[in-house]
């Protein structure tokens, strides 16, 4: 370890950290959202596609901040884009029909079903698909937090592959 790591670190009280930490986290629980209203949020068109964010790491006005929590809406036959990510997302299926391709394996589903997405070392590729042509595919999805302690690659990696065909990128600030 190096002198001025040392000399720095010597300078905190660390156990005072901790407790001043915890009167920060009870602050900010008392004035904490309890009920997130679904009709509240803004429909995010990005490169996965039209989300509506609950619970997000960067939300920080919830009462809890354990879980990543959003809504997904693919148009009719449409898809969301591809990712690779950790895995470990459980996700139900509120409207709709389609199907799910986990490294390339196909796994339909429809309305009132329960989709895991397995949790793997090495990560998973997903991509979702609208089979209706004339019906909205919603569907809820849900994942521990794992961004604080393991960082956004999680150990196997975040990459979007493709982005979804509804992805409208933003107009660039006039000058």
């Amino acid at each position: 370890m190096d002198t001025e790591r040392t000399e720095r670190l010597a300078q905190t009280d660390h156990w005072q950290e901790l407790l001043r930490l915890r009167d920060a986290q009870r602050e900010q629980r008392r004035s904490a959202i309890q009920v997130v209203r679904g009709d509240e949020l803004p429909l995010e068109n990005n490169v996965q596609g039209l989300m509506r964010w609950y619970m997000h790491p960067a939300i920080k006005d919830t009462a809890l901040s354990a879980l990543m929590f959003f809504r997904q809406e693919i148009p009719p036959g449409s898809r969301s884009g591809r990712l690779k990510f950790q895995g470990g997302q459980v996700m139900y299926i509120a409207r709709g029909r389609g199907h799910t391709l986990v490294d390339g394996v196909k796994h339909a589903w429809e309305a009132g079903d329960v989709v895991n997405l397995p949790l793997k070392r090495e990560g998973i590729v997903v991509q979702h698909f609208n089979s209706d042509e004339t019906e909205t595919a919603v569907f809820l999805a849900c994942e521990p937090n794992w961004f604080e302690c393991l960082g956004v690659d999680r150990g196997s990696g975040f990459e979007q592959i493709e982005a979804s065909p509804d992805y409208r990128r933003p107009a660039p600030p006039r000058a």
